[in-house]
């Protein structure tokens, strides 16, 4: 067992487990995060940050712009028939790859003393008001305080025994970068029959698209090229963009088994941040600043905590309230619109709303974002 001086232990340096980090950091507080890929590294992801996470960042001392983010501000929604909607993005966001802003987060936290480990987190347990991490390859680290940002499902939710974990789900993701031809500040956002995909630009011009299928409406094609050409060229406007992009991956990137279910912010007293603590469904464009959103209420009341301003019931109570009052409603909408969007005559009954009464689709967008986040 390795007796650490430092206060927190983070398992997961994704984008949650980053930022955390970094608010630590900057507080004085000594930090171990646990990271299983080196950066940088690419990740299934629709890679468009809302702008209501940007005051925020720049407290942390991170400028996406600096390293060629491109700013987005209209959403183009069509039906799988390719009937399609716009509209300006109420508050506007930023396109940049996880390949970047993770690896930038990460230097960040480098910077300001972050102990770095590159291994996996195999169980987390709590015993006599502390934790023990047991990671595959490094041994064993005791805290005081452990945070869970491992991301959508992993072997910690299984040891656990998270009830979500139980459930199995029928959602596959894939994601790839390409070059071609796609406006300058727009996310589309294009549905297919048992999905939708995501296309919006990140830096140096490179197009992501990234896109959520139902595995058994996938399963029945040979590979991701064969399904792309028979199921989402149904949809004229993801025809057009895939006909007018190539790709840059020799694979595109899979997830399997991603879970949409309701999951807890605090499980065996770790706080959970970012997607360990809930998945947003991907139409709503805004899990990335949810990510960087719950790590900053986690590490303010760690902080609290920390100063002997909470007990650690206090701290979890906290915790958990304020990620229900900050997240829950967004979460619940998302499930929402995508039980909608899979039900054929109810979204046929959305878009005729949505043609007769434009102004409806920003107040939908306000509905899965929140205020800026300073």
């Amino acid at each position: 067992m390795r007796e650490t001086d430092d206060d927190v232990v983070i398992a997961g340096g994704g984008l949650a487990g980053l930022t955390c980090a970094i608010h630590l950091l900057q507080a004085g507080v000594g930090v171990i995060l646990i990271e299983r890929t080196v950066y940088p590294h690419h990740k299934v992801c629709g890679e468009y940050v809302s702008n209501e996470v940007l005051p925020y960042l720049s407290v942390l001392g991170i400028d996406p712009f600096e390293s060629g983010a491109v700013p987005i501000n209209h959403l183009n929604f069509s039906s799988p028939k390719g009937e399609e909607i716009s509209c300006k993005l109420p508050l506007g966001g930023f396109g940049l790859s996880r390949y970047v802003l993770d690896h930038l987060l990460y230097k960040r936290a480098l910077e300001l003393g972050c102990k770095m480990i590159t291994d996996t987190v195999g169980s987390i347990v709590f015993k006599d008001d502390s934790f023990e991490v047991f990671t595959n390859a490094s041994g064993a680290f005791k805290a005081g305080l452990v945070i869970g940002a491992y991301g959508k499902r992993a072997v910690p939710d299984q040891k656990l025994a998270r009830p979500f974990i139980q459930q199995r789900s029928p959602w596959l993701a894939v994601k790839g970068h390409y070059k071609g031809k796609f406006p300058d500040g727009l996310v589309g956002l294009h549905n297919f029959d048992g999905g939708y995909c995501g296309v919006s630009k990140v830096e140096n011009g490179l197009i992501n698209i990234c896109y959520l299928t139902d595995y058994e409406n996938f399963k029945v094609y040979k590979n991701t090229n064969e399904f792309e050409r028979q199921v989402l060229y149904k949809n004229p406007l993801l025809k057009n963009v895939f006909e007018q992009s190539r790709p840059l991956f020799d694979a595109p990137l899979t997830i399997s088994q991603v879970s949409f279910e309701a999951k807890e912010a605090v499980y065996d007293h770790v706080l959970m941040i970012g997607d360990t603590a809930g998945v947003i469904h991907p139409l709503c464009g805004n899990g990335m600043a949810m990510a960087i959103h719950s790590a900053k209420i986690c590490a303010e009341l760690c902080m609290e905590y920390l100063e002997g301003s909470l007990s650690r019931a206090e701290l979890e109570y906290r915790y958990g309230k304020a990620w229900e009052l900050n997240f829950k409603g967004r979460m619940a909408t998302g499930r929402m619109l995508s039980a909608i969007v899979r039900k054929k005559w109810l979204f046929g009954s959305l878009l005729k709303l949505l043609v007769k009464l434009p102004a409806v689709l920003p107040l939908i967008v306000k509905r899965t974002h929140g205020q800026p986040v300073r």
